[in-house]
Protein backbone atom coordinates (compact mmCIF):
# COMPACT_ATOMS: atom_id res chain seq x y z
CA UNK A 1 0.00 0.00 0.00
CA UNK A 2 2.78 2.44 0.94
CA UNK A 3 4.70 1.85 -2.29
CA UNK A 4 1.53 2.48 -4.34
CA UNK A 5 1.03 5.80 -2.52
CA UNK A 6 4.65 6.80 -3.17
CA UNK A 7 4.35 5.92 -6.85
CA UNK A 8 1.08 7.88 -7.14
CA UNK A 9 2.54 10.97 -5.43
CA UNK A 10 5.64 10.97 -7.62
CA UNK A 11 3.57 10.47 -10.78
CA UNK A 12 1.15 13.26 -9.88
CA UNK A 13 4.03 15.60 -9.09
CA UNK A 14 5.67 14.94 -12.44
CA UNK A 15 2.42 15.22 -14.42
CA UNK A 16 1.27 18.42 -12.74
CA UNK A 17 4.64 20.02 -13.32
CA UNK A 18 4.76 18.95 -16.96
CA UNK A 19 1.29 20.37 -17.59
CA UNK A 20 2.37 23.64 -16.03
CA UNK A 21 4.75 26.09 -17.61
CA UNK A 22 8.10 24.38 -18.06
CA UNK A 23 10.26 27.40 -17.25
CA UNK A 24 12.22 26.56 -14.13
CA UNK A 25 13.70 29.02 -11.68
CA UNK A 26 16.87 30.31 -13.39
CA UNK A 27 19.97 28.49 -12.23
CA UNK A 28 21.92 30.48 -9.67
CA UNK A 29 24.36 27.70 -8.85
CA UNK A 30 28.09 27.81 -9.47
CA UNK A 31 29.73 24.36 -9.25
CA UNK A 32 26.83 22.80 -7.29
CA UNK A 33 27.47 19.90 -4.94
CA UNK A 34 24.89 17.15 -4.42
CA UNK A 35 24.98 15.46 -1.01
CA UNK A 36 22.63 12.52 -0.53
CA UNK A 37 21.75 9.56 1.63
CA UNK A 38 21.11 6.32 -0.28
CA UNK A 39 18.84 3.40 0.58
CA UNK A 40 19.71 0.39 -1.60
CA UNK A 41 17.48 -2.54 -2.50
CA UNK A 42 17.90 -5.71 -4.53
CA UNK A 43 14.36 -5.70 -5.87
CA UNK A 44 12.00 -4.77 -8.67
CA UNK A 45 10.79 -1.13 -8.65
CA UNK A 46 8.35 -0.21 -5.89
CA UNK A 47 8.43 -3.75 -4.48
CA UNK A 48 9.40 -4.39 -0.85
CA UNK A 49 10.43 -0.76 -0.20
CA UNK A 50 11.05 -1.51 3.47
CA UNK A 51 14.11 -3.58 2.51
CA UNK A 52 15.82 -0.43 1.21
CA UNK A 53 15.97 1.10 4.67
CA UNK A 54 18.19 -1.71 5.95
CA UNK A 55 20.91 -0.73 3.45
CA UNK A 56 22.16 2.81 3.94
CA UNK A 57 24.83 4.66 1.97
CA UNK A 58 26.15 8.07 0.97
CA UNK A 59 26.43 9.92 -2.30
CA UNK A 60 28.31 12.93 -3.68
CA UNK A 61 27.95 14.53 -7.07
CA UNK A 62 27.58 17.62 -9.21
CA UNK A 63 25.75 18.75 -12.31
CA UNK A 64 26.16 20.90 -15.40
CA UNK A 65 23.30 22.87 -16.95
CA UNK A 66 22.82 22.11 -20.66
CA UNK A 67 20.54 25.07 -21.45
CA UNK A 68 19.84 28.58 -20.15
CA UNK A 69 16.48 27.62 -18.63
CA UNK A 70 18.16 24.84 -16.62
CA UNK A 71 15.54 22.33 -17.80
CA UNK A 72 18.20 19.94 -19.13
CA UNK A 73 21.20 19.08 -16.97
CA UNK A 74 23.91 16.43 -16.86
CA UNK A 75 24.49 14.90 -13.43
CA UNK A 76 27.51 12.92 -12.23
CA UNK A 77 27.28 10.93 -8.99
CA UNK A 78 29.50 8.72 -6.83
CA UNK A 79 27.60 6.48 -4.41
CA UNK A 80 28.64 4.03 -1.71
CA UNK A 81 26.08 1.77 -0.04
CA UNK A 82 26.16 -0.98 2.57
CA UNK A 83 24.24 -4.19 1.94
CA UNK A 84 24.98 -7.18 4.20
CA UNK A 85 22.83 -9.57 2.16
CA UNK A 86 24.33 -9.16 -1.32
CA UNK A 87 27.47 -7.14 -0.61
CA UNK A 88 28.41 -3.49 -0.37
CA UNK A 89 28.73 -1.45 -3.54
CA UNK A 90 30.38 1.57 -5.10
CA UNK A 91 28.47 3.14 -8.00
CA UNK A 92 29.76 5.81 -10.39
CA UNK A 93 27.20 7.06 -12.91
CA UNK A 94 26.09 9.96 -15.08
CA UNK A 95 22.53 10.83 -16.04
CA UNK A 96 20.87 13.16 -18.49
CA UNK A 97 18.11 14.94 -16.58
CA UNK A 98 14.95 16.67 -17.78
CA UNK A 99 13.90 19.09 -15.04
CA UNK A 100 10.66 20.93 -15.69
CA UNK A 101 9.61 23.26 -12.90
CA UNK A 102 7.10 25.83 -11.73
CA UNK A 103 7.77 28.64 -9.30
CA UNK A 104 10.19 27.28 -6.69
CA UNK A 105 9.55 23.52 -7.16
CA UNK A 106 10.79 21.03 -9.72
CA UNK A 107 10.47 17.45 -10.88
CA UNK A 108 13.04 15.33 -12.69
CA UNK A 109 13.07 12.41 -15.07
CA UNK A 110 16.57 11.01 -15.56
CA UNK A 111 18.35 8.21 -17.35
CA UNK A 112 21.97 7.27 -17.83
CA UNK A 113 24.70 4.69 -17.39
CA UNK A 114 27.37 3.87 -14.88
CA UNK A 115 29.79 1.40 -13.35
CA UNK A 116 28.91 -0.62 -10.24
CA UNK A 117 31.59 -2.43 -8.26
CA UNK A 118 29.84 -4.89 -5.96
CA UNK A 119 31.77 -6.59 -3.14
CA UNK A 120 30.93 -10.12 -2.04
CA UNK A 121 29.00 -10.33 1.25
CA UNK A 122 31.28 -13.11 2.58
CA UNK A 123 34.54 -14.84 1.78
CA UNK A 124 34.43 -16.83 -1.44
CA UNK A 125 36.46 -19.84 -2.55
CA UNK A 126 37.70 -21.19 -5.85
CA UNK A 127 39.22 -24.51 -6.85
CA UNK A 128 42.97 -24.29 -7.54
CA UNK A 129 44.71 -27.57 -8.49
CA UNK A 130 41.95 -29.58 -6.85
CA UNK A 131 42.06 -27.60 -3.57
CA UNK A 132 39.76 -24.84 -2.38
CA UNK A 133 41.49 -21.50 -2.03
CA UNK A 134 40.06 -18.31 -0.52
CA UNK A 135 39.51 -15.40 -2.90
CA UNK A 136 38.49 -13.02 -0.10
CA UNK A 137 35.60 -10.61 -0.41
CA UNK A 138 36.70 -8.95 -3.61
CA UNK A 139 33.86 -8.42 -5.99
CA UNK A 140 33.33 -7.49 -9.60
CA UNK A 141 32.53 -4.52 -11.78
CA UNK A 142 29.30 -4.38 -13.76
CA UNK A 143 27.44 -2.09 -16.14
CA UNK A 144 24.55 -0.25 -14.45
CA UNK A 145 21.68 1.49 -16.26
CA UNK A 146 19.79 3.79 -13.82
CA UNK A 147 16.41 5.36 -14.58
CA UNK A 148 14.89 7.70 -12.00
CA UNK A 149 12.38 10.34 -10.96
CA UNK A 150 12.81 13.13 -8.41
CA UNK A 151 10.91 15.97 -6.80
CA UNK A 152 12.39 18.94 -4.98
CA UNK A 153 12.27 22.66 -4.30
CA UNK A 154 14.57 25.66 -4.45
CA UNK A 155 15.41 27.92 -1.53
CA UNK A 156 17.98 30.67 -1.17
CA UNK A 157 20.31 31.82 1.57
CA UNK A 158 22.39 34.97 1.64
CA UNK A 159 25.44 33.49 -0.08
CA UNK A 160 24.25 30.09 -1.32
CA UNK A 161 21.29 28.26 -2.85
CA UNK A 162 19.77 24.99 -1.65
CA UNK A 163 17.53 22.50 -3.41
CA UNK A 164 16.39 19.61 -1.19
CA UNK A 165 15.07 16.61 -3.14
CA UNK A 166 13.80 13.04 -2.96
CA UNK A 167 14.66 10.63 -5.77
CA UNK A 168 13.81 7.05 -6.70
CA UNK A 169 16.14 5.14 -9.03
CA UNK A 170 15.60 1.81 -10.71
CA UNK A 171 18.74 0.13 -12.07
CA UNK A 172 19.39 -2.78 -14.35
CA UNK A 173 22.77 -4.32 -13.53
CA UNK A 174 24.44 -6.45 -16.20
CA UNK A 175 26.87 -9.28 -15.47
CA UNK A 176 25.80 -10.14 -11.90
CA UNK A 177 26.45 -13.86 -12.48
CA UNK A 178 26.17 -16.49 -15.22
CA UNK A 179 22.74 -17.77 -14.11
CA UNK A 180 21.16 -14.30 -13.82
CA UNK A 181 22.97 -11.97 -16.23
CA UNK A 182 20.73 -8.94 -15.54
CA UNK A 183 19.37 -8.10 -12.10
CA UNK A 184 17.15 -5.25 -10.82
CA UNK A 185 18.28 -2.93 -8.05
CA UNK A 186 16.82 0.26 -6.59
CA UNK A 187 18.05 3.38 -4.82
CA UNK A 188 15.81 5.60 -2.72
CA UNK A 189 17.71 8.88 -2.31
CA UNK A 190 17.20 12.02 -0.27
CA UNK A 191 19.56 14.94 -0.23
CA UNK A 192 20.30 18.52 -1.12
CA UNK A 193 21.89 20.35 -4.03
CA UNK A 194 24.09 23.12 -2.63
CA UNK A 195 25.62 25.87 -4.74
CA UNK A 196 27.42 29.15 -4.31
CA UNK A 197 25.35 32.03 -5.63
CA UNK A 198 26.48 33.76 -8.79
CA UNK A 199 27.30 37.44 -8.43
Amino acid sequence: MKHHMLLTLLTLSVLSTVQAQTEVVPSDYRFPLTISIQFHGFTMPFKNLSSNFRNVGLGLGTELSLNSANTWVQQVQAVWYRNKAIGNGVLLYSQNVWRPGIESSFAEVKFGAGYLYSFRPSTSYESVNGKWSSTGKKGKGMLALPLGVSVGSYSSLQSSSLAPFVSYQFMLVKGYNTSIPIVPQTLLQTGVLVGEKKN
